[in-house]
């Protein structure tokens, strides 16, 4: 089962882009951040997308949230939802029949898996809406816990975790996406259960960025952030065998990442 994420920073600009990539990757699941678009602005073919079933969620020119699922996976659109605390079409939540009824133990009977596109805001022009939207968020995730429902979280969320995810020569002393109540936030989050799958793999990768400012080359450098996540339940992250971010791919600012889990 191969799942991927990706701030595509505006779907139409990114269309032609998206599809080679899905058809060359041909991942299950997708879930893609910044549309910048509302439904009636998309495209036939992204609305009506070949092998895929595709829920969008977004509105004109800025932020914006969609899923896709291939249709050989499910037989019909899995069920989507928002939770309350979602506003400028910022998260979108698919449940999904993933997991084996043994991942679900006391959870969820029909061993179904909530997939959740999220894009955080950035917190430049109102940091104190990033900080209650990352709140609701680790309230959302505490629910799941506590339900035991299997969670695979993914998207831009906006936060460098740890010092060693922006690049040495980016490093500022209190720079939004790197306050120490953010990073205290989002850490509040993993620890509701999750695991944050690609650092999982490359634990010593000092050089592991998702995001790139589009200028001086830096995508091609590699000086980038790490801010984009696929924070999974540990039943599910257990299950994980490879993670990888497509720096190479398309001309967004940030790169797919890209996880495979072993469902067998």
């Amino acid at each position: 089962m191969k799942i991927a994420t990706w701030n595509v920073n505006g779907i139409r600009a990114r269309q032609s882009q998206l599809f080679d990539w899905l058809a060359a990757e041909q991942p299950d699941i997708v879930c893609l951040q910044e549309i910048k678009a509302s439904l009636d602005q998309l495209t036939f073919e992204l609305r009506d997308m070949e092998g895929y079933w595709s829920y969008w969620h977004g509105d004109k020119g800025y932020s914006g949230v969609a899923v896709l699922v291939k249709k050989s996976l499910v037989g019909a659109l899995p069920i989507c939802s928002h939770p309350t605390f979602d506003f400028e079409q910022r998260i979108v939540c698919a449940s999904v029949p993933l997991a084996p009824r043994s991942l679900g133990e006391g959870g969820s009977p029909a061993g179904d898996v909530m997939i959740a596109s999220v894009y955080v805001p950035n917190g430049g022009k109102d940091f104190d809406a990033k900080m209650r939207f990352l709140e609701a968020l680790e309230s959302f995730v505490a629910e799941a816990e506590r339900d035991q429902k299997l969670i695979i979280l993914c998207g831009d969320l906006n936060v460098a975790l740890a010092e060693r995810d922006i690049h040495p020569k980016l490093q500022k002393p209190n720079q939004i996406g790197a306050r120490p109540e953010e990073r205290a936030l989002l850490a509040r989050i993993i620890s509701r259960g999750l695991v944050d799958v690609h650092r999982s793999f490359e634990p010593d990768n000092d050089n592991l960025f998702t995001w790139w400012a589009p200028w001086r080359n830096q995508k091609e450098r590699n000086i980038g952030w790490r801010i984009d996540y696929v924070l999974a339940s540990k039943a599910i992250a257990e299950r994980a065998a490879s993670a990888t971010v497509q720096r190479e791919i398309g001309s967004s600012d940030h790169g797919p990442v890209v996880v495979n889990f072993n469902f067998g």
